[in-house]
């Protein structure tokens, strides 16, 4: 079926060179980073966690968030997810790809990686994490080719995928829930030392994820003769609701807790950002950026008449994924570095040759998904016709 990625039109084409002139583009900025380090970065011995983390755990949800569509389908028999059920499952690959990618750009010598396997130990978090990842990645693989198979034969998928697709509904929150573990088991970092993290990781990663499947459901309507179907998308705009009034109770209840509480060590790192700390102030312009698009997504997801229209609901999903990103993906993992431990303020913005390695790994992402849904839309036009 691979082939079916392959038959494309020229906007087509074009799409893929411009994807494959940034991975190209990102690759030669990392063989530079290789050469001589991660003094490339804006990495420093007080904030060793920097862009490449946050991204590996933004994109751990985005990959966790596949089961909000299996689970109806597979578990309530709620037939109008069939369609988005693959599509889900065809963007969690990429997003664990990207997730290791990520990892690997964000060691110094990449190889070393091959000690969690070589001299594996069951007491590192970091180990338990590469075990999640690695079998939600082959679970989706085995999932998808199997399903997909079966629907081009136009037969019922085999009576033993069920067990798997039933095993990954609790594997998908499994690899957010040992992600935030890896934070919250720090207790020299304050910031990310709550009980709620894992909660918050997963309330997030229900609401960005739907939402940048509307979004693709909406682009594939657009491109192509399929349609997703309306239900769905009803359907998943409703997760995306709760799913992101959750997320903000979550990040109001820590607010809460730091501030009534009066503890300096948790509130120095609030107050780093969202007005700054010691004269210093990066990342707060961005978190108030986070905070509107949350509010705008919030009046324009709560009200019935605003998110039935598909315009609107389009926008929604904009403001409910940006916001999100720039929470988790910009500012979560380096403000628990700020204050260090010594109360000193030091602060850390990417580089311009981390952020370029950045573009060419979710350009790869994105190249992977337009082939997976390539094959998977293949495949539906030809039994549709």
């Amino acid at each position: 079926m691979l082939e079916r990625a392959l038959i494309g039109g020229k906007k087509y084409w074009t799409w893929v060179f411009v994807l494959l002139g940034l991975i190209f583009i990102g690759t030669l900025f990392y063989l530079r980073q290789y050469d001589i380090g991660l003094t490339t970065t804006g990495l420093h011995r007080d904030i060793s966690w920097g862009f490449y983390v946050a991204q590996l755990t933004f994109l751990v949800g985005v990959a966790a968030s596949a089961v909000m569509m299996v689970l109806p389908y597979y578990l309530h028999n709620a037939k109008e997810f069939g369609k988005m059920t693959i599509l889900g499952e065809f963007l969690a690959i990429p997003a664990v790809i990207m997730c290791i990618l990520f990892v690997v750009v964000d060691l110094g010598q990449p190889f070393r990686g091959l000690n969690l396997f070589l001299y594996p130990s069951p007491s590192s978090l970091l180990f338990w994490d590469t075990i999640a990842l690695g079998g939600y990645l082959l679970l989706n693989i085995i999932i998808s080719q199997v399903t997909l198979g079966a629907e081009k034969k136009g037969i019922n998928p085999p009576k033993w995928i069920k067990p798997v697709i039933i095993l990954s509904i609790p594997w998908a929150i499994s690899i957010h829930t040992v992600t935030a573990f890896l934070y919250a088991g720090l207790p020299g970092r304050t910031f990310w030392l709550t009980a709620v993290l894992a909660p918050r990781f997963l309330a997030s990663a229900f609401a960005s994820g739907p939402a940048l499947l509307i979004l693709f459901a909406f682009i594939i309507r657009k491109v192509t003769k399929l349609d997703p179907g309306k239900t769905a998308i009803s359907k998943m705009s409703l997760i995306v609701t709760y799913a992101m009034c959750v997320n903000v109770f979550l990040i109001l209840m820590e607010l809460f807790t730091a501030f009534y509480s009066k503890i300096p060590e948790h509130m120095h790192h609030f107050q780093y950002l969202f007005v700054g700390l010691d004269g210093k102030a990066t990342l707060a312009p961005w978190m108030w950026i986070s905070v509107v698009l949350g509010i705008i997504s919030l009046i324009l997801l709560l009200i019935p008449k605003l998110r039935k229209n598909e315009k609107i609901l389009g926008i929604a999903c904009v403001t409910v994924f940006g916001s999100i990103w720039i929470d988790k993906g910009l500012g979560m993992v380096v403000t628990g570095f700020i204050p260090n431990p010594f109360g000193k303020v030091i602060e850390y913005w990417p580089t311009f040759p981390e952020f370029m390695i950045s573009v060419g790994i979710y350009a790869l992402g994105a190249l992977m998904v337009t082939g997976f849904y390539k094959i998977a839309l293949s495949v539906r036009e030809e039994l549709e016709a």
